[in-house]
């Protein structure tokens, strides 16, 4: 037996064989990246013949991902084969979970993604109010551009499903059908023709939904103190599911769909002290569900009270603060600064985001509100409500409208200079911005200092201003930037006064561009 200290350095059998093996495993594994880097240069040739602008980098690296077949319906038979098939509220459908999974599982383009169908409308008859209508169409740009930006689709609904639905309870034939007429949409995002988008980088957390099968705006202890004001059914998301088909028809059956609608009209004003209408509505009709069938329907409805919908009244005359604080925010993060495609949109939202919240901003009267709805205002028929006038709702309205819009045209290089004007003027950017990040950065590499020359021709001629950046020892991207005037040519924005009237230490490129 041979001693643990003299074994340490004995070779077994096994290891003598592989040592001798060595030279030979070596000259295959030459053989085989050689064969392989063949290969390679031979597709790579083939790919050139095909296609001569091709480069390595568009053949490794890009990948398009796949859309939705719009030419494609198999033969295979799928519940709208079902004569008895009803896209009527009352009518009841089973098993429609199962039915949607098979119609997936035969049009597979289609079963990537939380989809969401946005849905609204209007009466089917012209506006009473003489601005009704140019109102209603600016109402629906607004949510067609925040629909283009974030990916999801529009109905647009202008008439009668059901003739007995009409006022609050129009929406849930809408809906019924919606829900059948798109299997391939996880959720259906009802929003009143009054509620305007006002935070157009926001993007619905659906993440944070995935437990539930409604969420409306509310909450849930003023819901058990029988408030009509504890949640409002203008503005929700509803999954497209079997929960929320039965869900639908027992909350419309409180209505005039349904068999007894005075009837719960005096049960909900008996419940709710604060309710304002003496018939039955839908708003009343969903308390009294989460109340008297919670243990049915509550674990699956979730109360949003941050930043789904806001009041009015409490936002408008708060726009203009609040667009100065996103001013700053995108001063002191270069980066949002950067012009940019409409489709990429959400990434640029996404660091705004993440930036206000991890400044602590990200709260009520210093983030943008998500939706805003002008309850009350009747922008249609002009009735509005009695506690405030028609002009406080016209000018609000005017203000949220162009508040949005100035978040989609900006991308298109216009502004309303006002929120109360609807005239337009075009954005000024400066030459850094349109700068290429990565020639700005190549160049400031090779020189100690670099010399941008600054102006604003819209502007009256008074001066100019050079912007000189001074690398530091520290790194290529770190500088500080100085100022020089001069009196022979138009001036810089009047912002820049400000933010350039003494050196500055800026740690990113983008930071010189105000």
């Amino acid at each position: 037996m041979s001693s643990p200290d003299f074994s340490l350095f004995q070779t077994s059998t096994h290891k003598h064989s592989l040592l001798h093996r060595a030279p030979s495993l070596i000259a295959d594994g030459f053989l085989f990246v050689g064969g392989a880097a063949m290969a390679l240069s031979l597709v790579w040739a083939l790919v050139s013949f095909i296609n001569p602008t091709s480069t390595f980098d568009t053949i490794i690296t890009y990948s398009t991902p796949q859309a939705p077949d719009f030419t494609y319906d198999p033969p295979e038979p799928t519940f709208y084969d079902d004569p008895t098939l009803s896209y009527s509220v009352g009518d009841a459908i089973q098993n429609w979970d199962e039915k949607r999974r098979e119609w997936l599982r035969v049009h597979p383009s289609f079963g990537v993604g939380d989809r969401v169908v946005l849905v609204t409308g209007s009466q089917p008859s012209v506006c009473k109010n003489p601005v009704g209508d140019h109102l209603q169409l600016r109402l629906f740009k607004n949510k067609v551009d925040y629909c283009r930006l974030h990916g999801c689709e529009v109905f647009y609904n202008n008439v009668l499903l059901d003739p007995k639905g009409t006022g609050f309870w129009a929406k849930y034939p809408i809906l019924r059908a919606a829900m059948v007429a798109h299997p391939e949409a996880e959720w259906i995002y009802w929003v009143d023709s009054d509620a305007i988008f006002t935070d157009m980088e926001f993007k619905l957390p659906l993440e944070k939904y995935k437990e539930h099968n409604l969420v409306v705006h509310g909450w849930w202890h003023m819901v058990k103190q029988q408030s009509w004001t504890s949640l409002n059914a203008g503005v929700f998301l509803i999954r497209n599911c079997q929960w929320s088909l039965n869900f639908i028809d027992e909350w419309a059956s409180m209505g005039p769909q349904g068999p007894a609608q005075e009837k719960w009209g005096e049960i909900q004003r008996s419940m709710l002290k604060d309710k304002l209408y003496p018939g039955s509505d839908d708003q009343s009709a969903l308390i009294y569900l989460l109340l008297k069938q919670k243990q049915k329907w509550g674990d699956k409805v979730y109360l949003e009270s941050d930043n789904f919908q806001s009041y009015w009244l409490g936002v408008v005359d708060g726009l203009d603060n609040i667009t100065k604080g996103y001013t700053e925010v995108d001063r002191e993060m270069g980066k949002l600064r950067r012009r940019h495609g409409e489709k990429v949109s959400e990434l640029y939202g996404e660091m705004r985001e993440q930036y206000m919240k991890d400044k602590g901003m990200w709260r009520e009267n210093v983030r943008r509100p998500f939706v805003t709805h002008f309850t009350g205002c009747e922008p249609c028929s002009g009735d509005c409500n009695p506690d405030y006038t028609w002009e406080d709702c016209w000018n609000g309205m005017q203000k949220a409208l162009n508040y949005a819009d100035n978040q989609v045209l900006r991308k298109y290089g216009f502004v309303h200079p006002d929120l109360l004007n609807s005239s337009l003027d075009s954005c000024q950017f400066s030459k850094l911005a349109a700068r290429d990040f990565h020639t700005f950065e190549h160049e400031f590499r090779r020189e100690k200092r670099l010399d941008l020359v600054t102006s604003d021709a819209a502007n009256s001629p008074t001066s100019v201003k050079l912007v000189t950046l001074h690398r530091h020892q520290q790194g290529p991207t770190a500088f500080t930037c100085t100022v020089a005037k001069s009196q022979s040519k138009p001036s810089w924005p009047s912002f820049m006064e400000s933010v350039f009237s003494a050196p500055v230490h800026l740690r990113h490129p983008f930071d010189a561009d105000f």
